[in-house]
Protein backbone atom coordinates (compact mmCIF):
# COMPACT_ATOMS: atom_id res chain seq x y z
CA UNK A 1 0.00 0.00 0.00
CA UNK A 2 1.23 3.47 -0.87
CA UNK A 3 2.21 5.65 2.04
CA UNK A 4 1.13 8.45 2.06
CA UNK A 5 -2.13 7.50 0.40
CA UNK A 6 -3.40 9.30 -2.68
CA UNK A 7 -6.56 10.31 -0.80
CA UNK A 8 -4.60 12.09 1.93
CA UNK A 9 -2.35 13.76 -0.66
CA UNK A 10 -5.32 15.04 -2.66
CA UNK A 11 -6.53 16.83 0.49
CA UNK A 12 -3.30 18.86 0.31
CA UNK A 13 -3.14 19.35 -3.48
CA UNK A 14 -6.32 19.77 -5.50
CA UNK A 15 -5.55 17.73 -8.61
CA UNK A 16 -3.65 14.57 -9.46
CA UNK A 17 -1.90 16.33 -12.34
CA UNK A 18 -0.62 19.09 -10.05
CA UNK A 19 0.47 16.51 -7.48
CA UNK A 20 2.45 14.52 -10.05
CA UNK A 21 4.09 17.64 -11.47
CA UNK A 22 5.00 18.94 -8.02
CA UNK A 23 6.41 15.60 -6.87
CA UNK A 24 8.43 15.11 -10.07
CA UNK A 25 10.01 18.57 -9.86
CA UNK A 26 10.82 18.15 -6.18
CA UNK A 27 12.22 14.65 -6.74
CA UNK A 28 14.65 16.09 -9.28
CA UNK A 29 15.71 18.75 -6.77
CA UNK A 30 16.24 16.12 -4.08
CA UNK A 31 18.33 13.98 -6.44
CA UNK A 32 20.55 16.95 -7.26
CA UNK A 33 20.93 18.46 -3.77
CA UNK A 34 20.32 15.45 -1.48
CA UNK A 35 18.45 17.83 0.89
CA UNK A 36 15.08 16.68 2.23
CA UNK A 37 12.65 18.96 4.09
CA UNK A 38 11.49 16.27 6.53
CA UNK A 39 13.34 14.28 9.17
CA UNK A 40 13.79 10.54 8.61
CA UNK A 41 11.76 9.92 5.44
CA UNK A 42 10.31 6.40 5.16
CA UNK A 43 10.92 6.18 1.44
CA UNK A 44 14.27 5.66 -0.23
CA UNK A 45 12.91 6.84 -3.58
CA UNK A 46 13.07 10.56 -4.41
CA UNK A 47 9.44 10.71 -5.54
CA UNK A 48 8.36 9.02 -2.31
CA UNK A 49 10.33 11.57 -0.30
CA UNK A 50 8.67 14.40 -2.23
CA UNK A 51 5.23 12.93 -1.54
CA UNK A 52 6.08 12.66 2.15
CA UNK A 53 7.00 16.36 2.10
CA UNK A 54 3.60 17.17 0.60
CA UNK A 55 1.89 15.10 3.30
CA UNK A 56 3.87 16.90 6.02
CA UNK A 57 2.84 20.29 4.64
CA UNK A 58 6.43 21.28 3.82
CA UNK A 59 5.76 21.33 0.08
CA UNK A 60 2.62 22.80 -1.45
CA UNK A 61 1.21 24.74 -4.39
CA UNK A 62 0.32 28.38 -3.87
CA UNK A 63 -3.05 28.49 -5.66
CA UNK A 64 -3.04 32.29 -5.98
CA UNK A 65 0.40 32.51 -7.54
CA UNK A 66 0.11 29.19 -9.36
CA UNK A 67 3.58 28.14 -8.21
CA UNK A 68 4.94 25.42 -5.98
CA UNK A 69 6.34 26.51 -2.65
CA UNK A 70 8.99 24.96 -0.43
Amino acid sequence: MLDPSIDSLLKKVNSKYSLVTLAARRARQISETKKVLIDNPKSYQYVGMALEEVQAGKLFIDEEAGKSQL
